[in-house]
């Protein structure tokens, strides 16, 4: 008998654990978290110092991160006043019909020096680059531009899929110098063993969600990404080059978390000497 109350006493605690477990995974999606990173460089020009660049990756808007929620992102990242607004793709689960709903509430977003995206493994690519061009959002995949202001300018580049399209990074870099400040984005982080470090200053990514799934964020089972937990979260430099993976946004698969919130990404530009 003392055996068979121990048994229930440890039965009852497990059931405990996974519901707490279930519960909280289920809620972590909604608490949305800003991250504000600072990028400190020379070659950041004197009219972008102190800008504001806000990054969205992973939306995954779908039947659990429907079209409200996408509309309150929207009214979010437009309360945080950025000046330019990048887009790091997957902006859907492979799911065409929620394509144009998804753009049309992005469409929304505003940024004085534009908004400029690319496209990532779930995005269905002739309709999306479409969408995004009815959105007024500039599609930057394999292509790039100079944004400036005032008498400034940086480069803003990216480059196509790194599972399902190619990447022209000398499209992306155009004719950049190593003295100007260059941003590439790439929706999966792990094209940035390949990035001409001499040249780009900052890499933008999402694609891992920050393994969704951790145990208690020291550690993801499931990254999708070749190099391990390597590049499953947070800033990461290399020379003179900083890679920042955001969490994303959304959910795949399931509509869980756990102890890897979903993100805004703010980066305030900062001019050193």
């Amino acid at each position: 008998m003392p055996n068979s109350n121990k048994l229930k006493k440890i039965a009852i605690a497990i059931t405990i654990i996974i519901i707490s477990f279930l519960t909280y995974s289920l809620i972590e999606p909604y608490f949305i978290e800003t991250k504000e990173i600072t990028i400190e460089s020379k070659d950041i020009p004197p009219d972008f110092d102190g800008k504001k660049i806000v990054f969205l990756s992973d939306i995954h808007q779908s039947l659990f991160f429907n079209e409200k929620r996408t509309e309150d992102l929207v009214n979010r990242v437009n309360e945080l006043n950025p000046d330019l607004i990048l887009l790091g793709g997957d902006y859907v689960s492979d799911d065409s019909p929620s394509v144009n709903s998804c753009f049309l509430k992005l469409s929304k977003l505003k940024a004085p020096l534009g908004i400029y995206g690319v496209l990532g493994n779930n995005d269905p690519p002739e309709l999306s680059i479409a969408s995004m061009k009815n959105a007024n959002i500039t599609y930057i995949g394999n292509n790039g531009l100079w944004v400036k202001n005032g008498t400034s300018k940086i480069r803003i580049g990216g480059v196509g899929d790194y599972i399902k399209d190619s990447q022209n990074q000398t499209a992306a870099l155009g004719n950049s110098k190593e003295k100007d400040f260059v941003v590439l984005v790439s929706h999966n982080p792990d094209y940035f063993p390949e990035v001409d470090k001499s040249r780009v200053d900052l890499m933008l990514s999402g694609h891992t969600h920050g393994g969704q799934i951790t145990f208690f964020g020291l550690f993801a089972p499931i990254t999708h990404s070749k190099y391990g937990q390597k590049y499953i979260s947070g800033v990461k430099k290399e020379n003179n080059t900083t890679l920042i993976i955001s969490n994303g946004v959304g959910t795949i698969i399931a509509p869980l978390r756990f102890f890897a919130p979903p993100q805004i990404i703010v980066i305030k530009l900062k001019r050193v000497n």
